[in-house]
């Protein structure tokens, strides 16, 4: 239900949403975050679908000056400098095979040009592999707060067949230091599904992240795509057949089971944290109708009902940001009902939908009028009912909670339920 905006409006529009100035409520700021594109890495795993480049020392200096000019020029905008940013995200590829120099000199960038929260989250994501002590603290100095490591499997095997470097006492190793410095949280992910992830792979895996000391983890599954090089390797024999749904169903109950065994804080259906100290600001900020300014040669992000993403192609987008032009190709404009997509996600994410808070952004009644599609769910085990002992009837709200197979399956169902809301009108009062 996007508009998409005539090629030859993109740099008037984008102009013209970068000239703005927010309407800004009396006490109050709009959510807002920063993502920065790294797009290198030193070789291709073979289950991911955002390679772009292969780290190259005269690649990345020629990208960092000129992600350092896209900086400088955006951050000088009046609709940037009118609101603080609550979180900045570095992702990619991977941010850590920059020098630490160019780590730092990023950083510091960010905090001198953009105006940031005084809490401000600041992740730097990457790989533990050939980030020394230089880097990390480099990073650390220039004002890191979060570090988020893709690790995927801590098992050498599982590792080695999906092209991860380093073997389980390498990575374990690093993930421990850097946990030690007790200086900021330090995140892993964790993938379960892979090729020769056996249950019992996994639940090392599970264990590992406890005696490794981070203060975080995300567990996702593996989502197979076509044309990967992982498909092609098991089409060969290379590779196993990686876990099949019902297999990636158990990992994932044995997931949360542990979690709660080992009292890990759950901050939605796939992140736990260790301690207080794991906020997950920009994750959570980034489902919901937070904007988002994008920096880098595939940045994604919207800015005023905006939508856009970057090119990938990195002499395009230098040639771009030498001749201050937006390096977007296709821009859209946010639909109307933005605000209830957002909210569905955020909510399936956290693993409950609010009646008040559904009919507040989607007209009230729309949550009485999904109950048919809320009692198939709950039949098929997807979703249970929560509802108040108040008598006060406006505060006798309902809960939609997702069950352990509805939280295995949040993300179809909150595209599902999108999906009803726009196809099927719905007779609702204005909340």
């Amino acid at each position: 239900m996007m508009q998409p905006v005539a090629a030859e409006m993109i740099q008037p529009s984008l102009q013209q949403a970068h000239a703005t100035l927010p309407d800004l409520v009396m006490g109050s700021s709009p959510t807002r975050c920063l993502y920065i594109h790294i797009p290198f890495c030193r070789v291709r795993c073979t289950y991911c679908n955002f390679f772009q480049y292969a780290s190259s020392k005269t690649l990345i200096e020629g990208y960092v000056a000129a992600l350092k000019q896209e900086m400088r020029w955006k951050a000088a905008m009046p609709w940037t400098q009118a609101a603080p940013f609550q979180a900045v995200y570095i992702g990619g590829g991977t941010p850590t095979d920059l020098s630490a120099t160019q780590i730092g000199e990023i950083v510091s960038d960010i905090r001198r040009l953009f105006p940031l929260t005084p809490d401000c989250e600041i992740t730097l994501e990457g790989r533990v592999n050939r980030f020394g002590t230089d880097k990390f603290e480099a990073a650390l100095e220039a004002g890191v707060n979060r570090f988020s490591f893709g690790v995927q499997s801590f098992n050498t095997l599982v590792r080695k067949q999906a092209k991860r470097f380093d073997d389980r006492e390498t990575v374990l190793a690093k993930i421990q230091q850097y946990a030690g410095y007790n200086a900021a949280p330090i995140v892993i992910d964790l993938l379960y599904g892979l090729p020769h992830q056996t249950l019992d792979v996994w639940q090392q895996d599970l264990a590992d992240y406890l005696e490794s000391g981070a203060h975080g983890v995300d567990l996702y599954q593996l989502i197979e795509m076509q044309g990967l090089p992982m498909a092609r390797m098991v089409e060969q024999g290379k590779l196993p057949h990686p876990a099949d749904t019902q297999m990636k169903a158990t990992m994932f109950e044995q997931g949360v089971a542990f979690m709660a065994k080992h009292h890990q804080k759950r901050l939605s259906v796939n992140h736990w944290a260790s301690d207080n100290r794991e906020r997950s600001i920009y994750n959570s900020l980034a489902k919901t109708t937070a904007e988002i300014l994008p920096l880098g040669a595939g940045a994604g992000g919207n800015v005023m009902g905006r939508q856009m993403m970057q090119t990938r192609d990195m002499d395009t987008y230098i040639e771009a940001i030498n001749n201050e032009r937006y390096p977007v190709t296709m821009l859209t404009m946010a639909p109307a009902n933005r605000a209830v997509s957002a909210e569905i996600k955020s909510a399936f994410d956290a693993g409950v939908l609010a009646e008040y808070r559904l009919d507040k952004v989607a007209g009230r009644g729309t949550f009485s009028a999904l109950t048919p599609l809320f009692d198939a769910w709950q039949k098929n085990g997807l979703v249970y009912f929560e509802k108040s002992g108040l008598e006060n009837s406006h505060q006798n709200r309902r809960y939609l909670t997702l069950t352990l197979a509805g939280q295995f399956w949040a993300v179809t169902l909150a595209q599902n339920l999108i999906e009803v809301l726009q196809k099927q009108p719905i007779e609702v009062h204005a909340a």
